[in-house]
């Protein structure tokens, strides 16, 4: 009970080292109105990024929530966003969560974020960093929230042991172009483990299968790919948090470690995290297609990140990632697929004086294959800033 107890309070206090807001839930009365400022300058573009280059207005977030009842609790999430010089308006999350079932079984439904990998299932706000990996970016369209259903249970164990299924419409992650759509598209599947060790060291492990029913293109119809290949080369980047490349299964495996000095989290701590995408069969093959108008067999992606903490004003994070796909090129109305890679070098520096305040300056190398004409390198200056009551987050 003791491990259990001091991850709850890892969680708490170690999702965001300098967003982390611990507030108590709102009521049917009073509930919990927070805002999530996040506007930045930057001077180049990332290869599928979300933030153009200019002074923007990032991932502003709204929220309420409240405890409906003894049962429930519920929350509404909108978000404000400029592309091309217009302000775009969305509805991430609006669910509602059980609170009083048995056996430490729980359910959602709704809209909400996926609980896919480590970092999809947190408020992009969290995040160490100013975008998402790659991977992230093109197999789940930064964060991946739908309308569905997530039943869940934590097992009865002294370490953190969850079950999780889910089942989404899947609109966000399917393919161009289908003959036929599934109304259910998405079922997901998942498992996570986590502990102390001592009283200075953390971690949790995930692993993950999202099967997506629409999710599968025809090697005969490139017409999804090469919407991809124009959109690198012509920078007209489409902001529906859809996913670049699909296929029919995506697994993913994640692993955390965090050291603070004595579980205190808030003078100085150490974030090790890395995830592990694998993206198999985005095509159908077809007979009569060769080795290069068929696609390839799989996608891949992965990243490792350290962040540290060195001061309670100041961290500093190091990521490193990669993602490899395939690009369609058309000539004489024959396709031909070729290698595409992301690798990314990001170094960050983030000043927060308080758990509601932070600016952060961020350096990004791209090393990039077949992505068009993206910038190799660069820079973003951000600020995110929190009013009013902000729940906890994960760990």
């Amino acid at each position: 009970m003791k491990n259990r107890i001091s991850l709850a309070v890892g969680v708490a206090l170690a999702g965001a080292p300098f967003l982390s807001l611990a507030a108590p839930e709102g009521t049917l009365t009073n509930p919990n109105l927070s805002l999530v400022l996040d506007g930045y300058y930057q001077d180049g573009e990332r290869a599928l990024g979300e933030r153009e280059e200019g002074f923007n207005l990032g991932h502003t977030e709204l929220a309420i929530s409240a405890v409906i009842d003894d049962k429930f609790y519920g929350k509404l999430t909108t978000v404000l966003e400029t592309h091309d010089g217009e302000t775009e308006i969305g509805l991430e999350e609006a669910f509602i969560q059980t609170l009083a079932m048995p056996g430490g079984l729980s359910v959602r439904a709704g809209r909400f974020l996926s609980d896919i990998g480590y970092l999809n299932n947190q408020h992009l706000h969290t995040d160490a960093f100013v975008e998402r990996p790659a991977a992230y970016r093109a197999f789940l369209g930064g964060h991946y929230f739908d309308d569905g259903v997530r039943i869940n249970w934590v097992a009865p164990t002294d370490f953190y042991w969850e079950f999780g299924g889910e089942a989404f419409s899947g609109d966000p992650l399917q393919a161009e172009e289908l003959e036929s759509v599934e109304t259910v598209g998405v079922y997901h599947l998942y498992t996570k483990l986590g502990g102390d060790i001592g009283q200075s060291h953390s971690w949790q492990a995930s692993l993950s299968w999202l099967r997506n029913e629409n999710g599968q293109s025809h090697a005969g119809e490139h017409d999804h790919d090469l919407e991809v290949a124009e959109l690198a080369d012509e920078h007209d980047h489409e902001h529906g948090h859809g996913a670049a490349f699909t296929g029919r299964d995506l697994f993913n495996v994640s692993a955390v470690y965090k050291w603070a000095p004595g579980g205190n989290y808030k003078y100085n701590h150490f974030t090790l995290s890395g995830e592990y995408f694998y993206l198999d069969a985005p095509f159908e093959h077809e007979e009569g297609h060769d080795d290069e108008e068929a696609g390839p067999d799989y996608y891949d992606g992965w990243y490792l990140s350290g962040v540290y903490q060195f001061s309670p004003s100041w961290s500093a994070g190091v990521r490193y990632g990669e993602m490899s796909a395939a690009m369609l090129e058309i000539h004489d109305d024959h396709g031909h697929f070729h290698d595409a890679r992301i690798k990314e070098t990001e170094a960050m520096v983030a000043w927060h004086p308080s758990h509601f305040s932070a600016v952060r300056l961020q350096y990004t190398h791209q090393d990039l294959t077949e992505f068009g004409d993206f910038d190799d390198q660069v820079i973003t200056l951000q600020y995110v800033m929190t009013l009013g009551a902000h729940g906890a987050h994960q760990f």
